[in-house]
Formats: C-alpha cells, sequence, structure tokens
C-alpha cells in the first residue's frame, strides 16, 4: 500500500521573537511604576499633612519633573558604563584573537565539546568559525561574555524611555488636582486603576498571569502611598 501526500510538508518553521535586548524594556517599566507609585505616594503624603490644594499640585509637578530626570539620568549613566565595559572586553577579545588565532580557535573548540559536540566536529566547527576574523569575534564574545557585539544597549534609549515612562506614570496621581480635585478619592481610583492596569500589562509581556502581575503591583503601589499618607498627617498634626 502506498500513502500519497497531498501536500508537502516542510521541517522547517519560522517565528519571530520580542526585541529584548535593545536597552528600552526595563527602563520604560521601571520608570513607568516608579513614576506612578512615587508620586502616587508623595501626593497622599502632602495631602495627608496639608490637604489638597496648591501644595498637592506643586509637590506633584516637582515629583514628576526631578524623578524623570533623575530616573534619565541614572539610566543613562548606568547603560553608558555598562557599554563601555563590554566594548573594552570586546577589544581585549579581538586583540586575543590577533595575538593568538590558533589558541582562540582551540579555545573554542573545548567550549563546544563542554557543550557536548563530539571532539572531532566541535574543531571542524571551530576551524569554519574562525576562517573569517570577524565572525569568529562575534561568536567568541556571544560565547565568553554572553552579549551580542552587534546589538549592545543604548544609553540614550534607555534615557529617553525612561524620561518619558517616568513622566507619564507620575502624571496619573497629579491628573485630578490640576482639574481642581479637592481630595485624593479621584487620584487613588485612577492610580489603583493604573497600577493593576501596568502590572497586567508587564506580566503579558513577560508570560506571567495578567492578574498576578496586576494585584502585584496594586499592592506594593497602594502600600507605599498609605505609609506616606499616614506619615504625612502624622506630620502634619506635629506642625500645626
Amino acid at each position: 500500500m502506498t500513502i500519497e501526500l497531498t501536500r508537502p510538508y516542510s521541517a522547517e518553521k519560522h517565528h519571530s521573537h520580542r526585541d529584548v535586548t535593545g536597552g528600552w524594556l526595563r527602563p520604560a517599566v521601571f520608570g513607568a511604576m516608579d513614576g506612578l507609585v512615587s508620586n502616587f505616594a508623595l501626593i497622599a503624603g502632602v495631602v495627608g499633612a496639608a490637604g489638597a490644594g496648591r501644595g498637592a499640585v506643586l509637590a506633584g509637578f516637582a515629583g514628576l519633573i526631578a524623578g524623570a530626570c533623575s530616573m534619565a539620568a541614572g539610566e543613562y549613566t548606568s547603560v553608558k558604563s555598562q557599554t563601555e565595559l563590554m566594548r573594552a572586553e570586546i577589544a581585549i577579545e579581538r586583540r586575543e584573537l590577533a595575538r593568538d588565532p590558533e589558541g582562540e580557535q582551540a579555545e573554542l573548540a573545548a567550549l563546544y565539546r563542554a557543550r557536548g559536540l563530539d571532539p572531532d566536529l566541535a574543531s571542524r566547527v571551530a576551524a569554519g568559525l574562525s576562517t573569517n576574523p570577524e565572525q569568529a569575534l562575534r561568536v567568541h564574545v556571544r560565547e565568553e561574555l554572553g552579549v551580542d557585539p552587534d546589538d549592545l544597549p543604548s544609553p540614550h534609549v534607555a534615557a529617553a524611555s525612561s524620561f518619558c515612562a517616568f513622566a507619564t506614570g507620575a502624571l496619573v496621581p497629579l491628573a485630578p488636582f490640576l482639574f481642581g480635585a479637592s481630595g485624593l478619592v479621584v487620584t487613588l481610583v485612577l492610580s489603583v486603576a493604573a497600577l493593576f492596569g501596568f502590572g497586567a500589562v508587564v506580566a503579558r509581556m513577560t508570560a506571567r498571569p495578567w492578574w498576578l502581575g496586576g494585584v502585584r503591583q496594586l499592592v506594593l503601589g497602594v502600600g507605599a502611598a498609605a505609609v506616606t499618607f499616614g506619615l504625612g498627617q502624622l506630620l502634619g498634626v506635629a506642625v500645626s
């Protein structure tokens, strides 16, 4: 009996991955969360101490600008330093390849043997990759340093995404007071919704249950605001 295939079968499957090395996701997520939580907590503390009014608006604006600038500067410095360190290590690897190409080829073959390749196959793979110096450099950097020399994180992208994300998050608890809110009720509702929403979105991006991320961020944010509101009330009573 013969079996006739009605359409060709291909074992090749294509799928795409999201960019996880561009240097924007971590500062954007951290900036949005930090902006929302810190400004919510700051405004809650001011309202607890002196009540809603001009003081809450000024504190919210100050928290937004100062926090966004601080986050951007910190991310720029951090990612810039990390990238400079990576480039320095890549330069060391480039010099080693130029000085002792045979030794580097043997090192690469040993690495592949340690990962389970047959010794003869490991040697042939290492020899094939080492015929092109630039390709050999990329392979050594990826295998030994765990980074892609062609896709190093950008400090400018990290700083910009952090600034914009922090400002966006910090604007949520401030917005009601810009439209004349006289208490924390509207800010509390908006901030609670935003905390849960941000947490849920991040959880979905990282393939975790959306409700778990939302609840976790909600608890952390509301907890921080409750602490500062209580401290604000205590300080307000003490000052008065």
